[in-house]
This record gives structure tokens, sequence and C-alpha cells, in this order.
């Protein structure tokens, strides 16, 4: 990579290993082969020369201003000038790290290495305040603008954050940044393999299940090899324990209102297409959710396709069980459902899906419907959405770490959504309707035959027509037969 080009662009979620990465570039960069003893940049690396580092992050802390944006600026540029016995001789940040290149490029004869980490959090930690999002912005505007006019000054420059913000918004003028996001052969350059798993932490695996770990931690796919989320696997290895460790460090408030307010359809997070522009539409004045879940590492690549020329389009979907579970977890309370109704009504559902208990099951979705207020019907966007009961509903069994399929397809069309536990089936279709319910949800499923597809030897399928009512805001029809 350092042989091949100069600048470089990297997107990956957070806690994936981004800021460890830049680390070791700065330790190649400033010569410390100690570090590298029996690796394999030993052997590969010209150790003859060491270049000056400056490794700007604003990954700590959260700035809510631009005075907070100058000050982070101002303290890492001081400390850059003293580690370098430079005097601080221009007021503005924009001013004094060109004046610092430049100089540091005259006083050690190398030209300079610049480090740029979670460049983005500034800005995304204010996006529900679109004004201060703006000026912050701008403010890392300036970061780039100062790299573009230090070219002659620079020997490499890598910028890393969650999200890539369009270039016409942000790094206007760095037309030679190279962005790997969706390079094969980088996508496991964060993360870890299957291969690392199986030598590096080999002895970590006794007592655990490794196609266990592959479900619940491994996915995250940039067109290349997948990986496994390092942040997750350590603390496994650490508490021997599934839980979802990387989920619960960042609690995606504005991810659910986001997708709340644009009325998503929670199913859809199963399986989404998008093109390769969709993807990387993300700024301040106009941000796709489907960019937003890719981006922030919550959807990954499973399929891509050229539909013409130049024309790529991506099928994304979870990466894992975690991310499915706590994601649809999460979403339950940003559609509604009090936190303690959700947690109640998971506890019950799997023993009555198992034990093919149906009545106990239309109880217990009737009971979580119910608990949603009706205030919340009065404040919220998704009131009148016909699609928020069904998302509620995916949502909720989903977050159960059930196996869902969403419009599951067979020879006869296409089931709203499958449910398999064990040896049972269970087969939904849903309508939406202002009256007491026709049965015409569960006629569906008898009509087409979809239990056709499922049937096997122990295998029993159940069919369950469900009948909301916008006006009882609840289950109104729950019909069952066998399949």
């Amino acid at each position: 990579m350092v042989a091949r080009g100069t600048h470089y662009f990297l997107s990956r979620p957070r806690r994936f290993g981004k800021s460890l990465f830049l680390d070791t570039l700065k330790e190649l960069f400033e010569g410390s082969r100690e570090l590298f003893t029996g690796l394999h940049a030993e052997q590969h690396w010209d150790w003859s020369v060491r270049y000056p580092v400056l490794r700007l992050s604003f990954g700590s802390g959260i700035l809510k201003s631009p005075e907070d944006l100058a000050a982070s600026m101002h303290e890492q540029l001081l400390a850059f000038e003293r580690a370098f016995g430079l005097p601080a001789e221009l007021p503005d940040a924009r001013g004094r790290l060109k004046q610092l290149i430049g100089k540091l490029h005259d006083s050690t004869g190398q030209r300079v290495v610049v480090l740029v980490d979670e460049y983005d959090k500034p800005i995304l930690d204010n996006l529900t305040e679109p004004d201060r999002a703006r000026v912050m912005r701008d403010g890392l505007r300036d970061i780039c603008s100062v790299l573009k006019d230090a070219d002659a000054h620079l020997r490499f420059v890598f910028i890393t954050g969650v999200s890539k913000f369009s270039k016409v918004s942000l790094f206007s003028g760095l037309n030679n940044l190279r962005d790997i996001t969706l390079s094969p052969e980088y996508s496991a350059i964060c993360g870890y393999t299957d291969h690392d798993v199986d030598s590096v932490f080999a002895p970590e695996l006794d007592g655990l299940d490794q196609e266990q770990i592959r479900r619940w931690y491994n996915g995250y796919n940039w067109l290349g090899e997948a990986v496994y989320n390092p942040f997750d696997l350590l603390l496994l290895f650490q508490k021997r324990r599934f839980a979802s460790y990387w989920f619960e460090t960042g609690t995606p408030t504005f991810l659910v209102d986001h997708l709340s307010r644009h009325r998503f359809y929670t199913p859809d997070l199963a399986r989404l297409t998008s093109s390769e522009e969709l993807l990387g539409a993300f700024d301040v004045d106009g941000i796709e959710p489907v960019a937003l879940l890719w981006q922030a590492g919550y959807l990954t690549i499973h399929e891509v396709r050229e539909i013409g020329d130049g024309q790529w389009f991506y099928t994304l979907g979870y990466p894992n069980r975690e991310v499915e579970s706590a994601l649809n977890a999460s979403l339950l309370a940003g559609y509604g459902v009090p936190r303690t109704t959700s947690s109640i009504a998971r506890s019950r559902l799997p023993d009555l899906l198992a034990a093919g208990d149906t009545a106990g099951i239309r109880d217990v979705l009737h009971a979580l419907f119910a608990g949603i207020p009706h205030d919340w019907y009065r404040n919220s966007p998704l009131a009148g959405y016909e699609g928020h009961y069904v998302s509620v509903f995916y949502s909720y069994l989903t977050a159960l770490g059930q196996e869902v399929r969403v419009e599951d397809a067979t020879n006869k069309g296409r089931i709203d959504l499958a449910l398999r536990q064990g040896q049972r089936v269970y087969l939904f279709e849903f309508k939406v309707l202002e009256q007491v319910p026709d049965g015409r949800a569960l006629e569906q499923l008898q009509a087409r035959g979809y239990a056709e597809k499922y049937r096997a030897p122990g295998v029993t399928v159940t069919l369950v027509g469900i009948t909301f009512s916008r006006e009882e805001r609840n289950i109104t029809g729950f019909e069952v037969a066998e399949g």
C-alpha cells in the first residue's frame, strides 16, 4: 500500500482496529524496528529512513462547538510543536498545521507523514443538530485544504473514520485521495480473519463452539475476505460467554430516531439492495438510511453484481447474529415498545414456539402491541404507517435470536415471514384492515400452498394468518392451521 500510493482513506465501523492500524503505520514510518522483530515487516521495510509523523485524532471526548474543535486542534498541534522543538508562530490551526508540515520537511530533510484518526467523529456527534454539524464539518475541511496545499511536503497521508462524507462537502481538492473502503485486497485490513482465529487465537478456543463464534461475530465484508469484529472476539475470549459486546458500547439513538422518521420497514434490514452511489451518499444535509446502516457496521455486503457498464449494485444484510438481534431489540424501543414490555414478552415466547402453543403465542403478541402507549402514536412519525405493525412483529422475533426469513421465496410466491424453531416451522401472513378480519391472511397461505417447501419427516408446519387493525392498534385476527 505504501509503495503504491501516498494518500488513502478508509471507512470502518467503530472499534474495528482503525486506531491500532494507524499506530502501526506510525511506528513503521518512525523506524521502530524493535517492535516488528520476527514479523513480516522486519525484512520488508526500509529501516534506514525515519520520517516525521503527525498523528491527529478526534476520537476522544465529544466536541460540541467550534471552540471545542479549535481547542482540540490547539492541544494536538502544541504537543507536536513541543516534541519537534518548533515554535507556535501562528494563532489559527490551519496556518499552524501548514507551517508545521513545511518546517518538519525542511528540518529533517524527509517529507512528512500525516495520519488522521476518527476524522468524522466531531460531525457524527452532532448530527442531531444539523447547523452545528455543518460548522464542525467546515472546521474539519480546513485540515483537508492544508493537506492539499502541502502536497509537496508530504510522504504519506492516511485518513480513517466511520463514515465517508461526500467529496464535495469535505474532501474537495484532495484529488489523489484513494478510498480503499471497498477494495477487495484491503477488505481484511482491520478485523480478524478465520486464519487469525485458527492460528493466533487457537489457545483461546478451548471450550468454545467455533461455528457459534462465526455466527455471532464474523461476517463483515468489504468485497473481499470476511472478518470478525475484533472487539467482540477479545471480550469473548476473556469472559467466555456470548454477548453483544460491540453493540452495547454505542447506543444507536440517532440511528433509531433516523429510521423511525423515515418510516423504515424493519424486515427490509435482512435484505436490501443499493447502488454504489447510494452507499456513499452521506452528508449532514442528506443521510440515506441505507448508507448510515452500512457505514456504521449494522449492515454488510452479501452480494455484488454489475447490471450495466459500471453500474454496480449491492445486496446488503446483517453481518452476524449479534447485530441482527441487538439492533432489532433497540429498534423495538424506537418503534414504541417499552423495554420492560419487550423483555417480559421475549422471555416467554421461545418456550411457546418450541411447544407449538399458538394460543399462548397469540396472547404474548397481543400484550406486546397493547403495551405501546397511546401517547406514542400521537407523537411518533410512525403513527398511521401500516408497516409499523409488521416492523414491530419482525424486530421482536429477530431480537429473540430466532431463525427468521422475510419474504421467503417458494414456487408459489413469497411468504411474508417464515420462522424455524427446531423441528417446527411457522409461516406468517399479515394483513392490515380497518374492520374485523375476514380470514384472508390465512386463506392466502393455504391457497398458495406455501407449506409444501417446508414439509419433511419430523417437521411440523404451522400456518398463522395475522390481521392488524389501525383502529384497535393491535392484532384483531390470529388464525391458525396445520400446513
